[in-house]
């Protein structure tokens, strides 16, 4: 009987010691996706009960800093590449981006409550700063697409966690102009989140009107840049800082765009690296000659998943697998000619996608089956792939990259379902 306990007992304890590695990785993945976290997120509860190993974890393999209070948790991410151009909020340019900055400087010396329309009537009053005049940027509300910036901002706001919708409805408002329309809706504040916005070592009010950055690379580069210590591993750390960040965060990591002290190392240690962040995270380590990626074999640790559903997403693997199939041809290919044509007009794309549309059109939406609409799926298909670094665009051509070679699919088989 004694021997019979002790082996329910070992069996118990292994199975608390799974499902608490399992709850632990779950937590790191949220926070990869979410680093912005409201308590009502669905993980927040157990990235609570593993604060403190999830605080170390980050600490040491990425340098980023969490912090975990009752109200919620921030991942202090900092990418490694600053001023990579497919990052950022879908939809968003700078313009808008500066539409956001403005409303969450309305919404910290805000109530514990504010209406759409009364944020609107604040941030105008920001908007008319001469500084940003100077820069030729102009905001009112007499327009319905103005309109419909501010409520986008304020639904990425809602889906952040700063703001929680009460009452009223945001499309009225964007319907509706003039001061006579009741039109209006009504959010909470949620002060903590709005704190955590700003993911900056350095905020920008710090610094004074004469020692402040010019340029955008500049002013991203002060926002970010951290302290590293003159040693031998500080800057060992730095580097490794450096490097998972880019796996975690980007979709591959390829070795030639690296610095060349910080591939020495990539090449030396990516496989332990590789590893250990793999185990954490749940990922999938792809190494090949030219680089690393870890893969999310569930597709859903990522802000764009391929393969996914939709006419955009369709067209995408479509461009992907016919650029891959050049590509690979020009590998074999004996002649410099050959090997030069895995470059492409994105215009051969749209052609491309243009005679495609004859076989797989009819699952496609109705505006993508229209004369000319081969125009915007290309440049749709190529956005896609080059935030997911698998092409690269320069002056209207467009070449593949190594990792695009994953996406050779060969010829697709039709299959009506049966009535």
């Amino acid at each position: 009987m004694s021997a019979d306990r002790d082996a329910a007992d070992d069996d118990l304890g292994e199975r608390q010691q799974r499902f608490q590695r399992e709850e632990m990785r779950a937590a790191l993945r949220a926070l990869l996706m979410m680093p912005l976290m409201d308590a009502a997120h669905e993980d927040f509860a157990a990235v609570r009960r593993h604060a403190d190993r999830l605080r170390e974890w980050f600490a040491r393999e990425t340098g980023w800093v969490l912090h975990v209070e009752r109200d919620g948790a921030r991942l202090y991410k900092r990418p490694a590449d600053l001023i990579d151009a497919t990052r950022g909020l879908p939809n968003y340019d700078r313009r808008r981006y500066v539409l956001l900055c403005l409303a969450c400087a309305v919404l910290e010396r805000a109530d514990s409550q504010i209406t759409l329309r009364l944020l609107g009537e604040r941030l105008l009053e920001l908007a008319t700063d001469p500084a940003l005049a100077s820069l030729g940027f102009a905001f009112t509300l007499g327009a319905q697409h103005e309109r419909r910036e501010l409520v986008m901002v304020c639904r990425t706001l809602l889906a952040l966690g700063v703001l929680q919708h009460v009452a009223g409805d945001e499309e009225a408002f964007v319907q509706t102009a003039g001061a006579a329309s009741q039109a209006d809706a009504l959010y909470d504040v949620h002060r903590r989140t709005l704190a955590g916005m700003l993911a900056a070592v350095r905020g920008p009010s710090t610094w004074t009107k004469a020692e402040a950055p010019e340029s955008l690379e500049e002013r991203l580069r002060a926002l970010a840049d951290e302290h590293v210590a003159d040693s031998d591993e500080g800057r060992r750390s730095a580097m490794r800082h450096h490097i998972a960040r880019r796996l975690l965060d980007d979709p591959v990591v390829y070795v030639d765009r690296l610095a060349p002290e910080v591939r020495t190392y990539f090449l030396n240690q990516r496989g332990a690296m590789a590893g250990r962040l793999c185990e954490a995270s749940g990922l999938v380590a792809e190494q090949r000659a030219e680089g690393l990626a870890l893969v999310d074999e569930a597709g859903l640790l990522t802000d764009l998943a391929m393969p996914s559903e939709g006419t955009d997403a369709h067209v995408t693997l479509l461009a992907a697998d016919h650029l891959a199939t050049r590509q690979r041809l020009g590998r074999t290919a004996d002649d410099e000619a050959a090997q030069a044509s895995t470059t492409i007009r994105e215009q051969d794309i749209a052609e491309f996608l243009r005679g495609s549309r004859e076989r797989y059109g009819r699952y496609w939406r109705k505006s993508a089956r229209e004369p000319g609409a081969e125009r915007e799926l290309a440049a749709i298909a190529v956005e896609r792939l080059e935030r997911l670094q698998l092409v690269e665009r320069k002056a209207g051509f467009v070449h593949p990259l190594p990792a695009l070679a994953r996406f050779a699919l060969g010829d697709a088989e039709v299959r009506e379902a049966p009535t």
